[in-house]
């Protein structure tokens, strides 16, 4: 068989490039930010830091760990400017000193973001990174519960419990109920895959972060 293309292929055409993938979970959450009034870039030159004008850096991809992403990062922030107060949009870094000492907020911060990410049954996807990290794994599976019954802990729970009535309100609602909804359908979708799921790193040992929760649809009710 004697075939040809012809003319069908120019040897030296150049592919126009019109469009970007993205992580579809990347363009919920970048979708929420930009409702909120946030504009997100990457910087390797900081973890994350806000300017007071709307403008939020967050550390590039390289510099975080396997199991850190870009909506549990960004959520992070939404809870520090909804437990700081909505004024502090316009503060440097929502208002934090952050070479201060642990400032009461960032616990309750962490409460409100256990209890936006009990909203879609991923709590350790939207877990914070770094030493907080130990303060998070300790929250009760009500965000509202103490810990203890210090001092401390009083005054961070009266706080979580006025950023979680907070962040149901205007300008945070319905914005971020939707993002974590979002997420919540594409765990779900995911689900029937991810036990064909195969790493692309040679003997890579860490599963899935979509795999270490079953999706709501999936849960047993809890009693009443």
């Amino acid at each position: 068989m004697n075939l040809h293309p012809d003319d069908k292929h120019d040897p030296n055409y150049e592919r126009p490039i019109l469009s970007r993938y993205l992580d579809p979970v990347e363009v919920i959450w970048l979708s929420t930010a930009t409702r909120l009034g946030l504009h997100i870039r990457r910087s390797p030159w900081v973890f994350s830091s806000t300017d007071g004008s709307g403008r939020l850096q967050l550390s590039t991809r390289d510099d975080l760990d396997p199991d850190d992403c870009l909506a549990q990062m960004l959520l992070h922030e939404i809870c520090h400017w909804c437990t700081n107060g909505v004024e502090t949009f316009s503060d440097r870094d929502w208002g934090f000193a952050l070479d201060g000492p642990t400032d009461p907020r960032e616990h309750a911060a962490l409460r409100l973001q256990a209890w936006l990410a009990d909203q879609a049954g991923l709590r350790t996807m939207f877990a914070p990174t770094g030493i907080y990290r130990q303060y998070y794994n300790r929250i009760p599976d009500d965000p509202t519960e103490a810990i203890d019954d210090g001092e401390w802990e009083r005054h961070v729970v009266a706080m979580s419990v006025i950023a979680i009535a907070r962040i149901q309100q205007q300008p945070f609602s319905p914005h971020v109920g939707n993002g974590m909804a979002a997420t919540a359908k594409i765990h779900g979708l995911l689900s029937s895959f991810l036990p064909d799921y195969a790493s692309l790193l040679d003997e890579d040992p860490l599963p899935s972060l979509w795999s270490v929760e079953k999706p709501l649809t999936d849960r047993p009710e809890k009693p009443s």
